[in-house]
């Protein structure tokens, strides 16, 4: 399971992904706020990548849900680290 993690932080798409929802998700916290569209896209990569990619990630985590599950906890670590960079250059701007 810790290798479908570290494999998963590796990713390339996925992390663009999780990039381009925060990138997103700050130009609408006016309207939609920040934490549930946060939510719901980390939750949504977390899905679609295991869905469309073939079976070698699901098998490689045993499962669809292990995958999507493995996928979620990934995902809220490059979340963390995105949204972590993005609070050091919007101090470092100001």
């Amino acid at each position: 399971m810790i290798e479908t993690v570290v494999s998963m932080l590796l990713d390339p798409f996925r992390a663009g992904l999780i990039f381009f929802l925060v990138l997103t998700a700050r130009r609408t916290r006016a309207t939609m706020g920040l934490s549930v569209p946060l939510a719901a896209g980390v939750v949504f990569i977390a899905a679609l990548l295991p869905l469309t990619t073939g079976t070698g990630l699901a098998d490689a985590a045993g499962g669809m849900i292990p995958a999507i599950l493995a996928g979620i906890v990934a995902n809220i670590l490059l979340l963390g680290l995105v949204l972590l960079g993005w609070t050091v250059w919007d101090r470092a701007r100001r």
